[in-house]
């Protein structure tokens, strides 16, 4: 078949759906600009552009917005379930488009992860955003729109926990004041600074050294499944985090493998692993640790590296701008980033 004649074919096929791409999926940097300061009192709109949310997780997110001086703003598409989508894929676009539009909307903030985000990539409207730059806020299937939104659109997202959280602990609580509100240029992590967390457990040295550069990451799967496809980061001279739940460790070796293969990433600075919960073998398999598994990736990189750091699906996170300036030292388990 002509190129010409299958490319038509395509466009029919994806507006007889109802979905046809907004721009072409060759993607473009570009410099990327930091979004107006929430401020206490300010709109922010809830979105649910992955899974599905129950009743009692929008209520956390109400409060947790309320509990920050925000306040919660979402449409009837963020209540609906599809399977295992919120919504339908235009659903969900038409919702995350019209919060970029509304004026009033001061910040969007997701409702939680699951599934979805890759799918709707190539549909955004870019321009919209590009023209609209609002604190954008997630984690897990979230890390697909960072990655976006950075490319695409040269927004500066947050990497930071999902609004329906169980409610915000005083760790996470105050690392949020901190990176929104507080006024401050830097923020310093210690390997002990968890005396307000939960999990209190110190990160651990994988591999020794210093390193500097942009923050970069987010989800191993989707790190993993971005892997090729024109919203993949670069992860060169980058200082890249990494958090991943759920996952047997031959599953998390297999996405290693991928990203290994498919990117640059031996070409980053340095690694900062979160906490990878539930992702320990059964004592009954025939399997490495956790623990064994990262560190075998991490003697193929050979780049500064600790694990244990503040992300993940646990209670206690801080909240990362994505592409800030951040300084690890992996000897002292010191992490320090740029606001």
């Amino acid at each position: 078949m002509k190129r010409r004649t299958f490319n038509k074919g395509l466009q029919a096929s994806l507006l007889s759906l109802g979905l046809a791409p907004i721009q072409s999926m060759q993607a473009t940097t570009y410099s990327l600009k930091t979004p107006a300061a929430l401020n206490p009192g300010d709109k922010v709109g809830l979105i649910a552009p992955a899974g599905p949310v129950a009743p009692e997780k929008v209520a956390n997110a109400i409060t947790n917005m309320q509990n920050l001086g925000l306040e919660p703003v979402y449409n009837e598409i963020a209540l609906k379930k599809h399977g295992y989508f919120s919504a339908s894929d235009q659903e969900r676009l038409d919702d995350l488009h019209q919060m970029f539009a509304n004026k009033e909307i001061k910040g969007i903030w997701s409702l939680r992860g699951g599934y979805g985000c890759t799918r709707i990539l190539p549909f955004i409207k870019y321009d919209l955003i590009r023209k609209n730059p609002k604190v954008f806020v997630g984690y897990s299937d979230i890390t697909a729109l960072h990655h976006a939104f950075c490319k695409e659109a040269g927004l500066k997202t947050y990497h930071g926990p999902v609004a329906s959280s169980q409610v915000f602990s005083a760790f996470t609580s105050k690392n949020l004041q901190q990176v929104f509100f507080s006024g401050q240029k830097e923020i310093e992590v210690l390997p002990y600074e968890q005396e307000e967390a939960n999990y209190r457990q110190p990160a651990l040295t994988l591999y020794s050294g210093q390193a500097e550069g942009k923050l970069t990451g987010g989800n191993l799967t989707l790190l993993a499944a971005m892997a090729g496809t024109p919203f993949a980061p670069s992860y060169k001279n980058k200082i890249v985090f990494i958090e991943e739940i759920g996952e047997k460790p031959y599953r998390i070796d297999r996405m290693f493998t991928q990203l290994l293969q498919a990117t640059d990433i031996r070409k980053a600075n340095g690694i900062i692993f979160g906490i990878f919960h539930d992702c320990q073998p059964k004592t009954e398999e025939n399997s490495l640790t956790l623990m064994e598994t990262i560190q075998d990736f991490v003697e193929k990189v050979k780049l500064p590296s600790i694990y244990g750091f503040p992300i993940g699906h646990i209670p206690d996170m801080v909240t990362l701008p994505m592409d800030a300036r951040a300084m690890l030292d992996a000897d002292h388990n010191h992490v320090i980033y740029k606001l």
